[in-house]
C-alpha cells in the first residue's frame, strides 16, 4: 500500500488485525449465565459478574427531596448512577422524581446499606429490590378460578372474547344469538383458548353504557350454556357489581372490569367474597369519552400509578394481590403512539409484580397503522402479540383463537425456550 492511500479494512469499518467485536443482547440473567459459562468462566466468576451485566433503570416518583439526595449520594458511591428532576413534583417542591441507574450488583449494594438508615429509607430499599425482584424473575401465578386454575408465568395464556352486544368495533357482536354465542365459545376452547370472556356492554370509543338488566339478559344465557360445555373458566367483562355477581352465579369464576374497580364501588368486595381473580385495566375517562384528545405527561408513569391503585383497592377489599391481573388498556383512552409505546415498553410493568394482559385484537390502531378494517386486522394483531410476548405479556385477549395461539406460540419458543430436540 503507498502512502497516502485508504486502508481498505479501516473504510470498510472493520477493525484491523485479528480482532472480532461484537456488542452481545442479553438480557435475561440465565442468558448471561450461559455465556459467561460459554466462555469458560468458573462458576464464582459467573456468580459474580452475572448481576454486574445487568443494567436497569428504576425511577421513583415524587420523593422527599432530602431522601432523593441520600439516594444519588449513595447510588454514585456504589458506581452507580442517579438523576434528581429539577423541579419539584408537589406543593413548594417537597418532592422530586429520582432516577437511578445500575446493575442488579449496584442495587444490591444500595439496598442493603439504605436497609440500615431510617425508617423512610429502609423503606424506599425495601421497594426498590422488590421492583427488581419483580421485573428479573418469571411470573409464578396461580389463578384460582372455582375449581379450575390458570397457572401464569409457564405459557402466554389465550383469552377469546365473545361480544353479546349488537354494536361491537370489531364487528363481531352476537347480541340475541344465544346459540351463534355458545357455538363461539366451544370453538374457541377447542382451538386452544385459555379462558373465554364474556360481555354484554360495548367499550369501543364514543359507546353509550346500558343498564345493567340489559346486559345481564345479554349475558347469562351464554354463560349457562357454556358452563357445562368446555373446561376452559368464564370470565364476565363488566364494570358492574350487579352484572358480576348475576354472571358468577350462572357459572363465571373471573371477574374482567375495564374500570380497574372504579366505577362501583362494590366490585371489589364481590371479587373478594366469591374468591375469584380479577382483572384491572386502565382506562383515561370512559368509553363515550375516552379517545376525546387524550393526554399524558408521563404515558407509562401514569398508567403504572393507576393499575398500582386498582391493586390496592382489590386488595384493601379482601382479594389476595397475587389474584389480581393488570392490563395497560391498549385502545381505552390512548392515541396510537401510546398504544405503540405501551407495547414497546410493557416489560415495565412487570415491576409491578403482577400478571399482565393485553387486549390489541383488531384494534383501531392496527387499522390506522395498516389502513385496513377491522375484519383485515389479523396480522397486525399476530405482530402486536408477539411483540408482546417479547416484553413479557402473560394474557393475550383476543378474537381469533388459533391464529393467536399458533403466533404466542412460537413467540414462547423463541422468549422462553422450547423443550423440543
Amino acid at each position: 500500500m503507498t502512502t497516502g492511500e485508504a486502508d481498505p479494512g479501516r473504510a470498510s469499518g472493520s477493525a484491523p488485525g485479528p480482532w472480532k467485536a461484537r456488542v452481545l443482547a442479553l438480557s435475561a440473567p440465565a442468558d448471561i449465565a450461559a455465556e459467561l459459562k460459554r466462555i469458560g468462566a468458573d462458576a464464582v466468576d459467573i456468580a459474580a459478574l452475572e448481576p454486574k451485566a445487568r443494567l436497569r433503570l428504576v425511577k421513583l416518583d415524587a420523593v422527599p427531596a432530602s431522601a432523593a439526595d441520600v439516594l444519588q449520594r449513595a447510588m454514585r458511591a456504589h458506581d452507580g448512577e442517579a438523576a434528581v428532576s429539577q423541579r419539584g413534583t408537589g406543593g413548594g417542591g417537597q418532592t422530586v422524581d429520582c432516577l437511578l441507574i445500575g446493575t442488579a450488583a449496584h442495587y444490591g449494594r444500595l439496598c442493603d446499606e439504605l436497609g440500615t438508615q431510617s425508617a423512610g429509607l429502609a423503606q424506599a430499599a425495601a421497594e426498590i429490590e422488590r421492583a427488581v425482584r419483580a421485573f428479573e424473575r418469571p411470573l409464578a401465578i396461580e389463578l384460582r378460578c372455582g375449581a379450575r386454575a390458570l397457572r401464569l408465568g409457564e405459557r402466554t395464556l389465550i383469552m377469546g372474547v365473545i361480544n353479546a352486544t349488537p354494536d361491537s368495533f370489531s364487528g363481531d357482536g352476537l347480541a340475541g344469538d344465544v346459540g351463534a354465542m355458545v357455538a363461539r365459545g366451544e370453538e374457541m376452547a377447542a382451538q386452544g383458548a385459555d379462558v373465554l370472556d364474556i360481555g354484554g356492554e360495548s367499550t369501543r370509543p364514543g359507546s353509550d353504557p346500558v343498564d345493567a338488566e340489559t346486559e345481564i339478559a345479554r349475558v347469562l344465557p351464554v354463560i349457562e350454556g357454556l358452563s357445562d360445555l368446555v373446561e376452559a373458566p368464564l370470565s364476565i367483562d363488566t364494570c358492574k357489581s350487579e352484572v358480576a355477581r348475576a354472571a358468577l352465579g350462572a357459572g363465571a369464576t373471573m371477574i374482567n372490569d375495564v374500570s380497574g374497580l372504579r366505577f362501583d364501588a362494590g366490585m371489589a368486595g364481590l371479587a373478594a367474597r366469591r374468591g375469584v381473580p380479577v382483572v384491572v385495566m386502565h382506562m383515561q375517562g370512559a368509553p363515550r369519552t375516552m379517545q376525546d384528545h387524550p393526554h399524558y405527561e408521563d404515558l407509562m408513569g401514569e398508567i403504572a400509578a393507576h393499575l398500582r391503585e386498582s391493586v390496592n383497592l382489590a386488595e384493601r377489599a379482601g382479594v389476595p394481590r397475587h389474584q389480581v391481573v393488570i392490563d395497560p388498556g391498549f385502545g381505552f383512552g390512548k392515541t396510537v403512539n401510546h398504544n405503540l409505546e405501551i407495547v414497546r415498553r410493557l416489560r415495565e410493568l412487570k415491576s409491578l409484580g403482577q400478571g399482565v394482559v393485553l387486549g390489541p385484537s383488531r384494534k383501531s390502531t392496527i387499522g390506522k397503522v395498516l389502513g385496513l378494517p377491522p375484519h383485515e386486522r389479523l396480522e397486525g394483531t399476530l405482530a402486536v402479540l408477539a411483540l408482546a410476548v417479547a416484553n413479557g405479556v402473560d394474557i393475550v385477549r383476543v378474537h381469533d383463537v388459533r391464529a393467536a395461539l399458533r403466533a404466542v406460540r412460537m413467540a414462547d419458543a423463541v422468549v422462553r425456550g422450547w423443550a423440543g430436540e
